[in-house]
């Protein structure tokens, strides 16, 4: 283990063990911190490096003929998921009937901040017109608050009503510190989501390294990772699939797997 993951795996400890106080959790006992993190897979063809990515389309303007596009390079390159707002769920759940392609749909996107009971009808609505799995946002104000409990009633209210859809907590990494981070994931993880995500796409900044290889650590092999926002290439998903990530999210799906 490094010297940068030691000090990592002292503030998740110490973060862990605030939360446990303040929640009744008992957190601590069930984080691997003392192990070294090993590299992730690389993906042994552009079939492999596939089955990682969710093509994703969510500019506001997006027509339906667009969302066709996305659907049948879904089903020719077989990416795990499409990731489509609410609207359009539906639409894309037909167009890939019959295939092993997921639909996944956004909850409270972009911003977290639509409050935690509209956040758990958006999501029982998207599983009813077809979603399996959701990507939602988290209450990135009430993080910053501190309000660990809000947070953690606002993932579990989504898990709750999504079932037996996934559910993918959206972070924002780039609207946190370091400690953060670590809050958000062990919240994400306690609530019972299946899922961290590093961002929106949204925002000023994307995924990073450094903030998959953080967030890989803090759940350990409990969650699968998402690295979204500024993936464009093969070398900057092999770099993030390198550091943890378990799933891609880009508009740039069929580019990548074809370099």
């Amino acid at each position: 283990m490094t010297l940068e993951s030691e000090r990592q795996a002292l503030q998740i400890a110490r973060v862990a063990a605030q939360l446990d106080a303040a929640l009744g959790q008992s957190l601590v006992a069930t984080l691997p911190l003392a192990l070294p993190l090993a590299p992730g897979a690389v993906p042994a063809d552009a079939r492999a490096m596939a089955a990682l990515i969710d093509h994703t389309l969510l500019r506001p303007e997006a027509t339906r003929a667009q969302l066709r596009q996305l659907c049948d390079e879904a089903r020719r390159w077989r990416f795990a998921a499409v990731c489509v707002h609410g609207s359009r769920v539906a639409f894309c759940r037909e167009q890939l009937i019959g295939t092993r392609v997921r639909v996944c749909g956004v909850v409270g996107f972009p911003l977290g901040a639509c409050g935690t009971a509209v956040k758990a009808f958006e999501a029982a609505q998207l599983v009813r017109w077809g979603a399996q799995e959701l990507d939602m946002v988290l209450d990135v104000g009430a993080l910053h608050d501190r309000d660990d409990r809000a947070v953690l009633d606002d993932i579990g209210a989504v898990v709750a009503a999504a079932r037996p859809a996934a559910v993918k907590v959206i972070i924002e990494t780039a609207l946190l510190d370091d400690e953060q981070k670590v809050v958000a994931c062990l919240l994400a993880r306690l609530a019972g989501a299946q899922w961290v995500k590093t961002s929106t796409g949204f925002a000023a900044a994307g995924a990073t390294v450094a903030d998959v290889r953080l967030m890989r650590q803090v759940v350990g092999d409990a969650l699968g990772v998402k690295a979204a926002g500024g993936v464009r290439s093969r070398a900057a998903a092999l770099a993030l699939i390198a550091a943890g990530a378990t799933r891609l999210g880009t508009s740039m799906g069929p580019a990548i797997v074809a370099e």
